[in-house]
C-alpha cells in the first residue's frame, strides 16, 4: 500500500502585542471571561510580561477568583512590575475585603508603604483596616499621614472625620470640613465624601439642621456621581414595584430545593441600616458562632449564573439548586475553615429569600427590623452605593416595597424567619436576646451581652456603634429631624 503523503503544516507565528490587543479589546468590550482567557493564552507562551499578569489578576478579582488574582499579582511582583507597590495595595485590598485575612492584608500594605512612605492610597487602605479592628487612634494616625502629603485629599478628610468626634459645632475639624466643601471646583465625588462626614459630626454636635443640610448637600452630590456615569442606575419606583413583584410571582410557593446535605448559615438580613451588624456581632460573641460578614455569595450567584432573576428561577431544578448550595458551601469553608455555625449577614438578601430557602430548605432567616423613621434616616445618612438611598421619598418607596416583599416570605417560611427588633432589643436585651438563641436552637451565653468587647474585624458602617456598649440614643432618633421628615412621616404612615 502506498503510504499517504500528510503534507507540511505550517506554523502561524502571532506575536505578543497581537494578542495583547486582542485580550485588551475583549476586556473593552465587556467580556472579562474570554479576556481572561486571552491573557492565560498569552502568558503561556510569553510569560516575561507584567504588566499583562497585572491585567489578568484585575480580570481574576473581578470575576471573583481571589486565589488566582493573588498568584497572578505575585507573578507580575516576581517579574519586577512597574509601581510594585500598586500591586502590593491591590494584594492588600483582596486580603481584607474578598478573604478576611487581615493579617496578610496589613502585611501587603506595609510592603507598599516600605516602597514608597507616601503612597496614600496604600495609607488610606491601612488605615481602613485599623478601623476595621477598631483601633481608632492608629486609623487617625494614618488618615493624618495621608492628609500631610496630599492635603487636599478629600477622602483623606472625611474619613479622618470618621473616626473623630465632635461635642460642639465649632469643632475645628467641622470648620475645616467647611473650608473644603466650600473649594471651587470641588468634583461632586469629592463634595459627597466631605458633606457626609460633616453632616455627621454636626449631628454628634446636635446642630441638626445644619446637619440635615449637609447631609442633603450630600446626597445630591452621590446621586450626581451615580446619574453621571451611569444614567440608568437612577431609581425608578415603577421599575423597582415590578421588580418586587416578579419576585412574588416568581416564589408564589414552596417549589423545588435542594435536599439539605449540611448545615446552613444563618442569613441576616433586611433594610440596611437596621441592625444586622448588631445582631450579628451579639451572635458572634456565642462560641458556636462565626461572624461572616456582608458575603457577596448570594448577590453575585444571582448576578452570574440567575439572569434575568427571578425568570431564571424557572430552569432551576433540585440538581441545579444543590449544585449552587455545594458551590456556597465550599465558599464559605475557604473563607472560615472549621468554623461551627457561620452568619451571612447581606442586608439586601431580604430579596433573594426565596432563593436561600430553595438551595437550603433548613435555612434560617434573622430578619432585623427598626422604627420605620428611624431606618430610612440612617439610610439617608448614609453614603450607600444605591442611588434610592439619596432621597428620601426614593428610600420611602424602597421601604414600602420592602415590607411587601417581607409579608410574602413570611406567608411562605413563617416558621424559618425571626423578627430582630433594634429598639426592642436595645430597650430590654436579655430577654430579646433569649428569644434569639432560642430560634436558632442555640444555649443562652451571657457573653453575647458583652459583643461590644469583641476583638474582631467589622466591615460595615456600624463599625463603631458595635464596639459601643448597648445604648438607646439612637432610638427615636428621627424626632430631631421630625420637620424635614414630615412627608416621609405621611408616605410611611400605614407602616408606623
Amino acid at each position: 500500500m502506498q503510504r499517504r503523503n500528510l503534507g507540511e503544516v505550517r506554523r502561524v507565528i502571532i506575536s505578543p502585542h497581537v494578542m495583547l490587543e486582542k485580550a485588551l479589546r475583549l476586556e473593552e468590550t465587556g467580556k472579562p471571561a474570554e479576556a481572561t482567557a486571552a491573557y492565560e493564552a498569552l502568558l503561556e507562551e510569553w510569560p516575561d510580561l507584567p504588566d499583562a499578569w497585572y491585567n489578568l489578576a484585575r480580570l481574576q478579582k473581578a470575576l471573583g477568583h481571589y486565589e488566582a488574582a493573588l498568584a497572578s499579582y505575585n507573578e507580575a511582583l516576581q517579574r519586577n512590575a512597574h509601581s510594585p507597590e500598586e500591586v502590593h495595595l491591590n494584594r492588600g485590598v483582596i486580603f481584607a475585603d474578598h478573604l478576611r485575612r487581615d493579617e496578610d492584608a496589613e502585611r501587603a500594605l506595609t510592603a507598599a508603604l516600605i516602597l514608597n512612605p507616601t503612597y496614600v492610597p496604600a495609607l488610606l487602605n491601612l488605615a481602613n483596616l485599623f478601623e476595621d479592628r477598631g483601633n481608632r487612634a492608629r486609623a487617625r494616625e494614618l488618615y493624618a499621614a495621608a492628609l500631610a502629603v496630599e492635603p487636599g485629599n478629600s477622602l483623606a478628610l472625611a474619613r479622618l472625620a470618621g473616626v473623630s468626634k465632635a461635642s460642639d459645632a465649632a469643632d475645628p475639624l467641622i470648620a475645616r470640613l467647611r473650608a473644603a466643601v466650600s473649594r471651587p471646583g470641588l468634583p461632586p465625588t469629592d463634595k459627597a465624601d466631605l458633606c457626609f462626614a460633616l453632616g455627621r459630626l454636626l449631628d454628634q454636635a446636635r446642630a441638626y439642621t445644619s446637619a440635615f443640610a449637609a447631609y442633603s448637600t450630600a446626597n445630591r452630590a452621590a446621586r450626581e456621581v451615580t446619574t453621571a456615569t451611569n444614567p440608568s442606575a437612577r431609581y425608578n419606583r415603577a421599575r423597582h414595584e415590578a421588580f418586587i413583584g416578579k419576585i412574588i410571582a416568581a416564589f408564589s410557593s414552596n417549589g423545588s430545593a435542594a435536599a439539605p446535605v449540611q448545615e446552613p448559615p444563618v442569613f441576616i438580613c433586611g433594610m440596611f441600616r437596621s441592625g444586622s451588624t448588631l445582631a450579628e456581632q451579639v451572635l458572634a460573641a456565642h462560641p458556636r458562632i462565626t461572624a461572616g460578614g456582608e458575603l457577596d455569595i448570594i448577590p453575585q450567584l444571582v448576578a452570574t449564573r440567575l439572569q434575568p432573576f427571578p425568570e431564571a428561577m424557572a430552569k432551576c431544578d433540585t440538581a441545579t439548586l444543590a449544585g449552587f448550595a455545594q458551590d456556597y458551601h465550599a465558599r464559605l469553608a475557604a473563607l472560615f475553615a472549621g468554623a461551627d455555625l457561620v452568619t451571612d449577614k447581606r442586608p439586601d438578601n431580604y430579596l433573594y429569600i426565596g432563593l436561600i430557602k430553595a438551595m437550603f430548605p433548613t435555612a434560617r432567616i434573622i430578619h432585623t427590623v427598626r422604627q420605620p423613621l428611624d431606618t430610612c434616616l440612617s439610610v439617608y445618612f448614609q453614603h450607600l452605593s444605591e442611588d434610592y438611598g439619596c432621597d428620601l421619598g426614593d428610600i420611602g418607596h424602597t421601604f414600602q416595597q420592602y415590607r411587601r416583599l417581607m409579608a410574602h416570605w413570611k406567608a411562605l417560611y413563617a416558621d424559618d424567619i425571626f423578627d430582630f427588633d433594634y429598639d426592642a432589643f436595645v430597650a430590654e436585651p436579655k430577654p430579646a436576646l433569649e428569644r434569639l438563641l432560642a430560634f436558632l436552637g442555640l444555649d443562652f451565653d451571657e457573653r453575647c451581652l458583652s459583643f461590644h468587647a469583641q476583638e474582631s474585624s467589622v466591615k460595615t458602617a456600624s463599625v463603631w456603634q458595635v464596639r459601643e456598649p448597648l445604648y438607646q440614643k439612637s432610638s427615636g432618633r428621627w424626632r430631631a429631624y421630625e420637620s424635614e421628615l414630615s412627608a416621609l412621616k405621611k408616605q410611611l404612615a400605614g407602616l408606623l
